[in-house]
């Protein structure tokens, strides 16, 4: 029985937004399609693939520009990995890995694109058109049956960071050959007690790397370790660089789901800082049973400075007791935080709220940060005559953030205020305007809980389906 034939029908994904760094186009990831408008242009993108195959088959989990803006990468369930030039939209290589892809890296010099699959296994494959391995991936490092979450090269590109379900978040030096492998493990930044879903980095200086921790809760059974109280469930989900020119190494931020924000030296693993974002801006609430509504960390992006940090959350119920499991509940909206980066400290200066039905699902900012690019949506949708939603908002005015001026403050354009306007909407939503009904949008807002709750909970199997799901891995077949 094929892989794909155990997976759960009308799996709910989350939509995926990326915008090129100096903001000349935006793409949009729902189900299986990518969907790119040419902000320079005004027009919708096309894509061209020489591949034969179609573009995407399954649901896309993962996407990135370059550094540079001139790669793009989008891989997922169908376990396809396209390599994409930018200028024009064209397919330039297409590699199938052996499982689901959960999460991919471009290297800051375009030359190797890296994955990570369902298995736990990191793979690196070449983006030189003449590379005799064109459509095949090397194995370089492996977390060992651990689902990696989220995948990072540092600005320099001397490490790959990568993070995992089971609370690591392992630094590893990045070879001058990748094609035979990494082997030297700089270090392991623990100590989240939930899913790390969100890193981000900022440089400080040549010998020195820090990484910041945004995390979440799911079980209880709690004892300390590296100042935080772990968890029985520990998972680690996003990681992204930041560098200035005074500081050319910079910082980490990582997140999961307890709803702290942390900074760490990776080159020693040392924590440096945490933000506690879901105390200091005044979303956790609790009742006389024992039960607390704690906001969750669901994606989270900066500015290339550390100037500015958005947080996309939601909030969970988290019960107390150690064998129940949590439930989101209602979306509190985007916070944003600053980064001192000569202090090595965070701190919360605003939180903005989307609306009720409205659950950022991915977030995106230009190396300008002059607007934050909003996406929520999911694919196969229930109850809904359209198998995917998509809903694009923009934070502007975040420039302004930090003046001294009361009347500056970041603002969520209306749509006629959005870059692309009309024609971007058109492109990356499916349509202008979304008119379907209170009933509608609510049941869209409650798919994309669904999905965003599947990414935060391990899925549980009985023992006949996990031993069925054994006889179907890959690694067994080339053994029998």
């Amino acid at each position: 029985m094929e892989e794909s034939m155990m997976m759960e029908e009308g799996e709910v994904a989350p939509a995926l937004i990326a915008i090129h760094p100096v903001e000349k186009s935006v793409v949009v990831a729902i189900g299986s399609e990518l969907r790119v408008f040419d902000l320079q242009e005004d027009c919708a993108s096309s894509l061209v693939d020489d591949s034969g195959r179609p573009l995407h088959m399954d649901s896309i989990r993962a996407i990135s520009f370059g550094a540079d803006g001139r790669l793009f990468v989008s891989a997922g369930d169908d376990k396809l990995v396209k390599i994409w030039t930018t200028n024009p939209w064209h397919c330039i290589r297409t590699v199938l890995s052996e499982k689901r892809v959960s999460a991919l890296a471009i290297s800051p010099d375009n030359l190797f694109v890296s994955f990570a699959d369902k298995f736990g296994v990191v793979w690196v494959v070449s983006t030189e058109v003449d590379d005799e391995r064109k459509d095949e991936a090397s194995p370089i490092f492996a977390h060992y049956c651990s689902i990696i979450t989220s995948l990072e090269f540092s600005p320099d590109g001397r490490f790959i960071v990568s993070a995992d379900r089971d609370f690591k978040i392992r630094v590893t030096v990045f070879p001058k050959r990748p094609l035979s492998g990494a082997h030297e493990i700089q270090s392991f930044c623990l100590g989240h007690t939930e899913w790390v879903f969100v890193i981000i980095t900022i440089f400080i200086s040549t010998f020195w790397h820090f990484v910041i921790c945004i995390e979440k809760v799911t079980g209880r059974f709690s004892f300390e370790f590296a100042s935080h109280s772990f968890f029985a469930v520990r998972f680690v989900t996003c990681l992204s660089f930041v560098c200035t020119q005074e500081y050319p190494q910079g910082f980490l931020l990582s997140g999961s789901g307890d709803s702290t924000v942390r900074l760490w030296d990776i080159t020693s693993g040392f924590l440096l800082d945490t933000c506690e974002v879901g105390m200091e801006a005044g979303l956790l609430e609790s009742d006389d049973k024992e039960e607390t509504l704690c906001p969750a960390i669901t994606d989270i992006c900066a500015s290339p400075d550390g100037s500015l940090i958005a947080v996309a959350i939601q909030r969970q119920l988290f019960m107390t007791n150690p064998i129940s499991f949590f439930a989101l509940c209602s979306l509190h909206g985007v916070v944003l935080l600053s980064c001192n980066l000569s202090g090595r400290t965070l701190s919360i200066t605003k939180v903005v709220s989307m609306g009720g039905t409205f659950i950022p699902t991915s977030l995106a900012m230009s190396s300008s940060a002059e607007h934050l690019w909003i996406v929520t949506g999911a694919s196969n949708l229930p109850a809904l005559d359209s198998p995917s939603f998509a809903r694009v908002s923009v934070i502007s005015g975040l420039k302004k953030h930090g003046s001294d001026s009361s009347d500056d403050k970041p603002v969520v354009l209306d749509d006629n205020e959005i870059p692309g306007g009309s024609k971007l909407l058109e492109k990356l939503q499916g349509s202008v305007s979304i008119s379907k009904g209170e009933e509608a949008l609510a049941a869209a807002a409650e798919a994309v809980k669904i999905a965003m709750r599947n990414l935060l909970i391990k899925r549980q199997y009985s023992v006949e389906k996990r031993e069925l799901r054994k006889k179907s891995r890959n690694d067994r077949k080339l053994k029998q």
